[in-house]
C-alpha cells in the first residue's frame, strides 16, 4: 500500500494513513487502501486498532478537495457513499477502535475520527467541519455523528458556521476524551488499547454491538439487545476462566487466617 502503514504489536494493531506531504488528506485512493486494511486485520489475534495520521501536523486535514473540485453531482454523490461505506465499517468494526489525533482533524479528519469508539487527541489537535465554506455540506458522516456525540445545537453551530475548534474546546464538548503532551498521544493510545486488549475478547466486542445498536432504538429495545449479548458470553471458554479465576481468588481470600495482633 502506498499510503497505508500497519503495524501488529501484543494484541494491538495501529494503522497509520501516510501522506504527510498533502497532510494526510483523503482521496479515493486512501479510502481504498483503508478499507482493504481493515479487511486485512486478523481478529483471531488483535484485539484492539489505533487510527492514527503520520507526522505531527495533522491526523487527517480533510477530503482531498483537488480531487473534488470537479466532480459532478453524481460523482460528488459516489465519493460520500465510497467515504461513508469505509467510515461504517470503521465504526461497527468488531474490535474497538482508538483515534490518536495529532494536528489537523478538519472536514473527513474530524468524520472518520467520529467513526472510531474512543477519541484521544495531542494538545496541538484542531477540529472542524469548514465544508459551508467551501460550498459544499459535510459528506463523511459529519452532520448525523457530530449531531449524536455533542448535541445537537452545538453540532449545527459548528457547522453551520465552518468553525475550527482546538483540543480544549473538542474536551470541553465532549467530542474526544482525553488531551495529553504530542509526544505523549501514541502511548497513552497503545497503553490504553493494552488494558482492552487484556480483557476477554468476547465480552468487549459485545460491548461495542450492544452500545452501538442500543443506540440506534428505543429503551425497550436496546435492553433486548444487550440480554441477548450478555447470554452470548455463557458457555464462551472467556466467561467460564473469568469467573473460574475470580471465584478461585475469592475462595483463596476466605481461607487466609489472620493472625490476632499482640495487645
Amino acid at each position: 500500500m502506498e499510503f497505508i502503514l500497519y503495524e501488529v504489536k501484543d494484541m494491538v494493531a495501529t494503522i497509520t494513513i501516510n501522506r504527510p506531504k498533502a497532510l494526510n488528506a483523503l482521496n479515493s485512493q486512501v479510502l481504498e487502501e483503508l478499507d482493504a486494511a481493515l479487511d486485512a486485520v486478523d481478529l483471531n489475534t488483535v484485539r484492539c486498532l489505533i487510527l492514527t495520521g503520520a507526522g505531527d501536523k495533522s491526523f487527517v486535514a480533510g477530503a482531498d478537495i483537488g480531487e473534488m473540485s470537479t466532480l459532478t453531482k453524481a460523482e460528488g454523490e459516489a465519493f460520500g457513499k465510497k467515504g461513508n461505506d469505509v467510515f461504517r465499517k470503521l465504526e461497527t468494526f468488531p474490535i474497538p477502535v482508538i483515534a490518536a489525533i495529532n494536528g489537523f482533524a478538519l472536514g473527513g479528519g474530524c468524520e472518520i475520527s467520529m467513526s472510531c469508539d474512543i477519541r484521544i487527541c495531542s494538545d496541538n489537535a484542531v477540529f472542524g467541519q469548514p465544508e459551508t465554506g467551501l460550498g459544499i455540506t459535510p459528506g463523511f458522516g459529519g452532520t448525523q455523528r457530530l449531531a449524536r456525540l455533542v448535541s445537537p445545537g452545538m453540532a449545527k453551530q459548528l457547522i453551520y458556521s465552518a468553525r475550527n475548534i482546538k483540543a480544549d474546546e473538542a474536551y470541553r464538548i465532549g467530542l474526544v476524551n482525553a488531551v495529553y503532551p504530542a509526544g505523549e498521544l501514541i502511548p497513552q493510545a497503545e497503553k490504553l488499547a493494552a488494558t482492552i486488549a487484556k480483557n476477554a475478547p468476547i465480552a468487549v466486542r459485545n460491548c461495542k454491538k450492544a452500545i452501538n445498536d442500543g443506540l440506534q432504538t428505543d429503551m425497550d429495545n436496546a435492553l433486548v439487545i444487550e440480554e441477548k449479548l450478555f447470554g452470548d458470553c455463557f458457555e464462551t471458554e472467556d466467561q467460564k476462566a473469568g469467573m473460574g479465576n475470580f471465584l478461585e481468588k475469592d475462595k483463596e481470600k476466605k481461607l487466609k487466617v489472620v493472625p490476632f495482633k499482640n495487645c
